[in-house]
């Protein structure tokens, strides 16, 4: 892109080089262009070579739309070496060129929430699910917050809180042993790193001389001493963000960073972007309008050449079934009225459990949707049983890895065999691995239990030998030839199609694998293990390509558009909801709705119910307080002062004429 094609603001952002610079940018206002161009004349005007400049984002699809900018300005041999990735990519990429230093093997394995949740199970028998969740909540807040078991110890305000910092410590130290780390992992450990040694400060500080920061009002703790680390007083950092769109405080963001950046950097440069390039007037009046009742440190407002637009309807229903019926049929009515397609529209809500209604009156439409958050490839069971075989050959110390496939195929090897086991390798302080090849595990095992063990071990040993000589294509390959695992899908799955449908997904997994493995000819399966288990945890809100209406919450729709969106559920204690107004925490709510107004495009819809399902009792509701917050005249209400039973019956006449349209058709 020309810098001749960026507004003021844009090309002071982009040639600004004088020291740090904090880009406050506003919904749409072209922030993703700003970082690009800039990065290009980094490297084009100013000589940086690419390998020196890094830019950090929070999900993979940002950052491969981010290089895929960059290589649309610069030719790619040019761009080639430039760092773009996630903050998790970026640790996990710090972790692995400093493996000795931390102590870990290489082939580490990453667990995921599942396999975290499994460990404290472990360590903390007997605690309902609820309280494991709590616990592994915490933990993963101390590790966003940068505490240490001692600091987490120290600080513990009751005895519940000081348990979960000695089971903190217990989590760690089980981690290490298996010779895994977990996802919070991927930043603390760097961190930590960072800060204890200062041959490897250094060591990075020089492969990483200019550094950008896309959202940046969602970075917590732990992300912003790096930043601040690999930085240092050098002042070559550019961050980009919006503390109006800040909505994951949940998760640890804490958009304040933006407030202490200028704390630490008295000399700070703040450009703002106020132009916005997505949306209709009306629009943006009204999300200026709503986002104006919360305190700012950096005030701004959106402003478009758009134009006006048409002003943003309300759809009032009876309950909340009129509701997915109103909001659908005014979709199927803009849309054959206007010749769009599908994919024009969204669907946001506050919470998944709102989808449902939604979901059935468009089927009953045969309207096509994708409901993010589904499920992910990873999670598919024969997704699971491969990955972990992966992991167990590139560390064997992983047990939870370990304990899914000791049986899968079955081996019998049965429960009583699998708790003798565990307990000895409790007892020894070894992994399960390790104690399946201890001689002694002959004292605790019958015979045949032990010979089965033995069998499994030479199997497994030839496994892990295997990858160190093999290319990582026919290590899968071959493993999963070796395990039958085609006819333990047909054992398992008396329906021929389901079995065939899961072993494709299985041959996707292995022409996956083979993708990686050629386009990084250097990269051993530990460290594709290592890719395919980020992609799992960052890309699992990925939009679905297609032709669909999209249905998603608020929060999973950052960061998109649509040409017309609908806010549905704009009621008090459903948005806000009723825990921020019992903690007198409406801000983020507001910024939650804020967020939800700035996808629109070229329409935007909200709708509430007048009464609600709720625990089984049907309640009266009360129309969101950031309707109120909107200008009247920007709003044009629909159904306002109708009956309810009124309102049911034109809902009823106006489905009726759709079926018919539907049927001319």
């Amino acid at each position: 892109m020309s810098l001749s094609q960026l507004n003021p603001s844009q090309r002071e952002a982009v040639h600004y080089r004088d020291g740090p610079l904090l880009v406050i940018a506003g919904a749409g206002s072209g922030k993703t262009r700003v970082i690009t161009t800039k990065i290009a004349e980094l490297i084009s005007t100013h000589g940086i070579e690419p390998r020196y400049i890094a830019a950090v984002t929070f999900t993979n699809k940002a950052a491969r739309e981010m290089r895929s900018r960059i290589t649309e300005i610069l030719d790619k041999k040019v761009s080639k070496g430039l760092r773009i990735s996630t903050f998790h990519t970026l640790g996990l990429n710090i972790i692995r060129d400093e493996l000795e230093t931390l102590g870990l093997r290489k082939g580490f394995s990453i667990y995921d929430d599942t396999d975290s949740m499994a460990v404290l199970n472990e360590l903390a028998r007997g605690e309902t699910d609820e309280r494991l969740r709590l616990l592994r909540n915490q933990i993963s807040k101390w590790k966003s917050d940068c505490t240490t078991h001692k600091q987490a110890m120290a600080t513990a305000e009751d005895q519940l809180e000081g348990r979960m910092a000695e089971i903190y410590e217990a989590y760690d130290r089980h981690l290490h042993a298996c010779n895994a780390i977990d996802f919070d992992d991927l930043l603390l450990i760097p961190v930590q790193l960072l800060q204890k040694n200062f041959d490897v400060l250094n060591r990075w500080r020089a492969k990483i001389q200019y550094l950008l920061v896309d959202e940046y009002q969602d970075t917590n703790k732990t992300q912003y001493e790096l930043v601040k680390l690999l930085i240092g007083d050098r002042g070559c950092l550019t961050v980009v963000g919006d503390d109006d769109q800040s909505i994951y405080a949940w998760r640890g963001a804490q958009p304040e960073n933006m407030n202490l950046l200028a704390e630490d950097y008295p000399h700070l440069k703040i450009i703002k972007l106020e132009q916005n390039y997505r949306s209709m007037g009306s629009i943006l009046q009204a999300a200026n309008s709503v986002i104006s009742n919360n305190p700012h440190v950096f005030e701004k407002s959106l402003w478009s050449e758009l134009g006006f637009g048409e002003s943003l309807q309300v759809i009032r229903a009876a309950n909340e079934e009129q509701e997915a019926e109103k909001v659908t049929t005014r979709l199927l009515h803009h849309k054959f009225k206007h010749r769009t397609e599908h994919r024009d529209y969204a669907i946001l809500y506050r919470g998944n459990h709102q989808s449902r209604l939604f979901e059935r009156a468009l089927r009953e439409y045969n309207i096509p949707y994708y409901l993010s958050g589904g499920t992910s490839f990873f999670a598919y069971t024969e997704i699971k049983d491969i990955m972990c075989y992966m992991r167990v050959i590139t560390n064997p110390d992983d047990d939870n890895a370990m304990l899914r496939i000791i049986n899968t195929p079955r081996r019998e090897i049965g429960p009583s065999t699998l708790e003798k086991l565990v307990a000895f390798a409790a007892d020894t302080n070894s992994s399960l691995f390790a104690a399946m090849h201890d001689p002694s595990i002959a004292n605790v095992l019958p015979n045949r239990a032990v010979s089965r063990i033995q069998y499994f071990c030479e199997w497994l040993d030839s496994q892990v030998h295997s990858v160190e000589n093999n290319t990582p294509t026919f290590v899968v390959k071959n493993l999963v030839s070796d395990i039958d695992y085609p006819q333990w899908l047909l054992d398992s799955y008396p329906d021929e199609k389901v079995a065939k449908r899961k072993m494709d997904n299985v041959d996707e997994l292995i022409s996956w694998i083979e993708r990686l493995s050629n386009k990084s000819s250097d990269a051993d399966l530990g460290d594709i293990v290592s890719r395919l288990t980020l992609l799992d945890i960052l890309d699992r809100d990925d939009e679905q390509d297609g032709d669909h209406v999209h249905l998603m919450t608020l929060h999973a729709a950052k960061g998109l558009e649509f040409p017309h969106v609908y806010l549905v559920g704009m009621e008090e204690d459903l948005l806000p909801h009723r825990m921020s107004i019992e903690e007198d925490n409406i801000e983020e709510e507001r910024r939650l709705a804020y967020v939800g107004i700035t996808r629109a495009q070229k329409t935007m819809s909200f709708s509430y119910a007048m009464r609600r399902k709720r625990y089984g009792e049907m309640i009266q509701c009360t129309p969101s307080r950031f309707l109120d917050e909107i200008p009247q005249e920007l709003l044009h209400f629909e159904g306002e002062k109708q009956d309810p039973e009124e309102a049911q019956e034109e809902g009823r006449s106006t489905l009726s004429s759709l079926r018919a349209l539907l049927n001319d058709n």
